[in-house]
C-alpha cells in the first residue's frame, strides 16, 4: 500500500468514525439533558443556540485517537513493507504522536470536567480560570517530562536558522506556548464551524509538512485530525446541531501543539495557528484597553470573531475568511519548512 492512499484512508476513517458516530451522540446528548447555557452578554442572537448539545467533541476525540494509534502502531511495525516509505527511526515519531496524544486526551478530561459543571448547574461558567490553568500546566509538564525522558532533547529547528538548543529555557518556554495556544484554540470555539475548520486546515498543512520531512508517524496522526474534524464539521457547520464544547476544543488545541512538538518546529504555531493568535490576541488586548481607558473598548466585543458578528458578518462568513486566512499562512508555512529546513 503506498503512502499517500494509506494517508488518505486515514483521513477517511477518521472522518466516517466522527461522523457515524453524531448519528448517535447527539440523540444521547439530548437525552442528557447536556445542553449548552449562553452567555448573557453575548450576541442576542446566540439565545437560539440555547440547549444545542455541548460535549460533541467526543466524536471526534474517538475518531482521531482510535485511526492514529492504529496508522502508527502498523508503520512502526510493518513500516517499509505496509507503505512503501521508511522514516530512519519510526519508533522515535511514534513516542511524539503518543505523547502528543496524552497531551490532548488530558486536556481534553480538564475540558470534560468543565463541561460537566456546566451541564449540572446550568451556567456558562464551569471550572476557575485558576483551576483549569492549574490543572492545563500540569498536564503540559507531565508531557514535557516525557519527552524529556525519552531523550527528545531541547533542540527545536527554526527555518533559515536552523536546529539551535535552548537548554533548560526549553521547557520553560514551552510549557507556556502550549498552555497558551491550548487556551487560543479553546477561545476560537465561538460560533458554528469555526475551530473546526481552521483545525482541519490547520491539520491538512501539518500533514503537508511531516510528509515533506519523513516524519510518517506525524503525517498519519495529522491526516486523522483532518478527517476527524471534517466529521465534525457534518454536525457543527451553521446552523449547529452540536457544539464541540471544552472537551473537544481543549483537545484540538492539545493536538495543535502535539504536531507542532512532533516535526520539532514549534515556531510553526506562530504562522500557522495565526487564527488562534489572533483570537486570545484580542481578547488580551480588549482587558487591557477596558482597564487602561476605564470602560472603554478596543473591539465591540472579544474574541475578535464576536466582533465581526457585531459588525454584521454572518457565521459563515466570518467561518469562510478565517479560514482563508489560514490557508494563505499555512502556504508560507510550507514554502517556509521547504526553502528554510
Amino acid at each position: 500500500m503506498t503512502f499517500g492512499i494509506w494517508t488518505f484512508a486515514t483521513a477517511l476513517l477518521s472522518f466516517i468514525i466522527t461522523a457515524v458516530l453524531g448519528k448517535f451522540l447527539i440523540p444521547f446528548l439530548h437525552k442528557l439533558n447536556f445542553g449548552q447555557t449562553i452567555l448573557e452578554d453575548g450576541p442576542s442572537w446566540h439565545k437560539d443556540k440555547q440547549g444545542t448539545p455541548i460535549m460533541g467533541g467526543i466524536m471526534f476525540i474517538v475518531g482521531i485517537v482510535v485511526v492514529t494509534i492504529i496508522s502508527v502502531l502498523l508503520y512502526t511495525f510493518l513500516g517499509p513493507n505496509f507503505i512503501g516509505v521508511y522514516q530512519e527511526d519510526p519508533s522515535e515519531t511514534a513516542t511524539f504522536v503518543f505523547a502528543g496524544l496524552g497531551l490532548a486526551l488530558g486536556h481534553s478530561a480538564i475540558g470534560f470536567v468543565d463541561d460537566f459543571v456546566k451541564v449540572v448547574k446550568k451556567r456558562n461558567l464551569g471550572l476557575t480560570a485558576i483551576q483549569k490553568l492549574v490543572l492545563q500546566f500540569a498536564v503540559t509538564i507531565a508531557y514535557l517530562v516525557v519527552l524529556g525522558v525519552m531523550g527528545c532533547g531541547t533542540k527545536t529547528v527554526i527555518p533559515f536558522v536552523g536546529e539551535i538548543d535552548l537548554g533548560w529555557f526549553y521547557y520553560i518556554i514551552s510549557a507556556i506556548v502550549i498552555v497558551g495556544v491550548v487556551n487560543a484554540v479553546n477561545l476560537t470555539d465561538g460560533i458554528d464551524g469555526l475551530d473546526g475548520s481552521i483545525t482541519f486546515f490547520v491539520a491538512l498543512f501539518f500533514m503537508l509538512i511531516s510528509s515533506l520531512i519523513s516524519f510518517m508517524g506525524v503525517t498519519f496522526m495529522s491526516a486523522a485530525v483532518a478527517g476527524g474534524c471534517l466529521g465534525f464539521l457534518v454536525w457543527n457547520f451553521h446552523p449547529a446541531k452540536v457544539f464541540m464544547g471544552d472537551t473537544g476544543s481543549l483537545f484540538l488545541g492539545g493536538i495543535v501543539c502535539a504536531m507542532a512538538f512532533a516535526v520539532n518546529m514549534p515556531i510553526l504555531l506562530l504562522p500557522l495557528g495565526i487564527v488562534y493568535l489572533c483570537e486570545i490576541g484580542s481578547v488580551v488586548l480588549q482587558v487591557a484597553y477596558f482597564k487602561l481607558t476605564h470602560g472603554k473598548r478596543l473591539f465591540k466585543m472579544s474574541p475578535i470573531h464576536h466582533h465581526f458578528e457585531m459588525c454584521g458578518w454572518s457565521e459563515v462568513k466570518i467561518v469562510s475568511v478565517f479560514s482563508a486566512v489560514t490557508v494563505v499562512f499555512g502556504i508560507i508555512s510550507f514554502l517556509l519548512v521547504y526553502f528554510g529546513v
